[in-house]
């Protein structure tokens, strides 16, 4: 396989000061900055099913610790509190909603930021097993792409090295939590009552478990997801969570795609696993 050339992009690395949350110190967020390798928008925005004025936005990048770090001689406080203890650096996570009243309890809106600055280690041993939302990372535009440094820019050129067949369990997994969390099944948990109330069912958990059987399929087929995702199926999605598509065409289409992913589980078009080089 030819490895393509990616370009860097020289962008912010400043990231929201720390708060006490246990992936939130001060250090944590020093160490994040430095080591930034890779850094891009990675929800709705990137995917292309972001309705205006509505959205918050999501980041997700990659940074390399230092050797300390890495052999756990080092560890970093949880949280800026003083008596809060230390954890292994894997993170550094922050949303910028807890700075008004109410603080982690508050729930992201529009015009808030939400972002995590894996350590290269759990971003690999993430995208390793498959993990929908980490993997997107290796696919995202230039246009979204906010920093990245040669060693990101290698990452990306060598996406196919973590595309396995054993996402087809990841997506199956995300889509049927989402698709139980818009019809509030038992177990499952909604924070946005007001869309079950205005159209009997969580329209964003449904647009989310339907765009994860899209982007699922591509990946297991194709080994690599295109983002925003691909007319006619972004409108779709869009006019799903608008509410503008009834509860059983919705299961039907979920249930579709759901089925399209099982059946890609022995089949598809990428390696079953990624045990041995590729």
């Amino acid at each position: 396989m030819t490895v393509p050339i990616i370009d860097t992009v020289d962008g912010d690395v400043a990231l929201p000061p720390g708060f006490a949350h246990p992936h939130a110190s001060e250090e944590a967020r020093r160490i994040a900055e430095a080591g930034m390798v890779l850094r891009a928008q990675v929800g709705s925005g990137v995917h292309g099913t972001a309705i205006d004025g509505q959205d918050d936005r999501d980041e997700m990048g990659i940074c390399l610790e230092p050797p300390e770090y890495v052999t756990g001689v080092a560890r970093v406080p949880a949280g800026t509190a003083t008596a809060a203890g230390t954890v292994e650096f894997e993170q550094y996570q922050r949303h910028t909603v807890w700075d008004r009243p109410g603080g982690l309890a508050n729930r992201s809106g529009a015009g808030d930021l939400d972002v995590v600055i894996y350590s290269a280690r759990k971003w690999c041993r993430l995208a390793l097993a498959g993990n929908p939302t980490v993997l997107l990372l290796l696919f995202v535009p230039d246009a979204e792409v906010v920093h990245r440094a040669a060693a990101g820019a290698e990452l990306v050129a060598n996406a196919h090295r973590f595309v396995s067949g054993l996402a087809a369990d990841r997506f199956l997994g995300y889509l049927r939590g989402q698709k139980a969390a818009m019809t509030g099944q038992p177990g499952a948990h909604t924070n946005r009552p007001e869309l079950v109330a205005r159209h009997g069912y969580d329209t964003k958990f449904a647009m989310h478990a339907l765009r994860l059987g899209i982007q699922g399929v591509e990946l297991l087929t194709t080994g690599r997801i295109t983002l925003p995702v691909p007319e006619p199926d972004r409108e779709y999605l869009r006019s799903v969570r608008r509410g503008d598509v009834g509860l059983p065409e919705v299961v039907t289409a979920i249930g579709e795609a759901e089925a399209r992913l099982e059946s890609l589980r022995s089949g598809g078009g990428v390696p079953d696993s990624r045990t041995s080089p590729g």
